[in-house]
């Protein structure tokens, strides 16, 4: 019996793993394109309303196991880099990223 439990712990294993990295996106990422970094670690409250993309960021290169360094062209340091997952990042196309707040004053009934 034991035998058969560690048996189906191995398949399961097997298809769950399969089944994540169907689900996972190939994205293709060239030197010099301008991408958006996921921010997976925001606050619950203090940045609930605002957007959990930043950026957007140069690429300055790309590895073969996806992982992707990038640089922040709009910090006051000269050519700030790091390196992150590539499952992180989005094309960015280009526009003005809109940055939305509202202000509501609630008043007593």
């Amino acid at each position: 019996m034991r035998l058969s439990a560690y048996e189906s712990a191995r398949i399961y294993k097997q298809k769950i793993k399969a089944y994540h990295d169907w689900k996972l996106q190939k994205k293709n990422f060239q030197p010099g394109q301008h991408a958006l970094l996921f921010n997976s670690r925001l606050g619950i409250f203090p940045r609930k309303l605002k957007s959990k993309w930043s950026g957007p960021f140069v690429i300055k290169d790309v590895k073969p196991d996806g992982v992707v360094e990038l640089i922040d062209l709009t910090s006051s340091e000269p050519e700030r880099s790091w390196i992150v997952n590539g499952q992180c990042l989005k094309v960015y196309n280009g526009g003005h990223l809109k940055r939305l707040t509202n202000v509501i004053y609630v008043q007593d009934p």
